[in-house]
């Protein structure tokens, strides 16, 4: 075979894998083309992400929550799955553990009242609802028929922080009720500022069981640092409506170690924004 023989031969192949190779490389082009055009008209994902946010912001405000006024005890039970029982004062365990709150709150209160009650030694009455608590809780707990504590969470921890305070258990019937003391001075008693307050998270719950759920309340004279407690209420809030208010919070390490800084009088620091000049 001559040497031109063999070169028409090869042309052939040689010019297949030519278009071929455009062929290719047009394609790929297309498609390169196409993705770019199409991540083109997509948001960005921070940019999705804020529209979500003001989406849900918009439902949120249509709905006028801070308006409407909810049963404590549809809260309770859509929060944690456990119903309130209301108090029913043909319980006879139920009316025990009446009769025991009634003495220890009758007790605690005179016992903080006195002048050598290590509550009278804070700086403010807010810190003083732990005081009422461990002597409500020994004062129950001393009551053959009742254990008194602090509840456990919904995955077995003992926590004091959080509603509720206190779990009674009446041992025959397993009765349970949680009691939540708190402290306000006497003359704020038709305040309509917050003094109680629910709070929904994605922490384990300490309410796990249904119970009753009642509110001790202690009046004092609001004299700062020698207060005197003057009555007690015992309060049943399967009757309780509470409202829910809605709100945006950041903490000062948000604030003042985030990306917001403009300008710093502190000679060793800059804003981020100043850096980045």
């Amino acid at each position: 075979m001559t040497p031109r023989e063999r070169f028409l031969l090869i042309v052939p192949g040689v010019l297949f894998l030519i278009a071929f190779g455009a062929f290719e490389l047009g394609r790929l082009a297309s498609r390169k083309e196409a993705e770019r055009k199409v991540t083109a008209r997509q948001p960005s994902s921070t940019a999705t992400s804020k529209q979500d946010d003001a989406t849900l912001i918009r439902s949120l405000k249509a709905q006028d929550l801070d308006q409407r006024r909810f049963s404590f005890s549809a809260v309770i039970e859509g929060a944690t799955g456990s119903k309130i029982i209301p108090f029913d004062p043909k319980n006879p365990a139920a009316l025990l553990i009446l009769e025991a709150i009634r003495k220890s709150a009758d007790h605690a209160m005179q016992l903080h009242s006195q002048e050598g009650s290590d509550l009278r030694g804070l700086r403010r009455i807010n810190e003083g609802s732990r005081f009422f608590e461990d002597t409500l809780r020994e004062q129950i707990d001393a009551h053959p028929a009742l254990l008194c504590s602090i509840p456990l969470t919904s995955d077995g921890r003992e926590q004091r922080m959080g509603y509720p305070d206190l779990r009674i258990e009446h041992v025959e019937s397993g009765l349970v009720t949680y009691l939540d003391p708190k402290l306000y001075e006497e003359g704020s008693r038709a305040s309509t500022l917050r003094s109680f307050y629910y709070k929904l998270g994605t922490q384990p719950s300490k309410v796990s069981e249904d119970a009753q759920h009642l509110l001790l309340g202690f009046a004092h004279d609001g004299a700062d640092g020698a207060w005197t407690f003057t009555s007690w209420d015992l309060l049943d809030l399967s009757n309780l409506t509470v409202g829910l208010k809605a709100e945006f919070q950041a903490s000062n390490q948000d604030l003042y170690e985030g990306d917001s800084g403009l300008a710093s009088s502190r000679p060793a620091e800059s804003s981020p924004r100043e850096n980045a000049r």
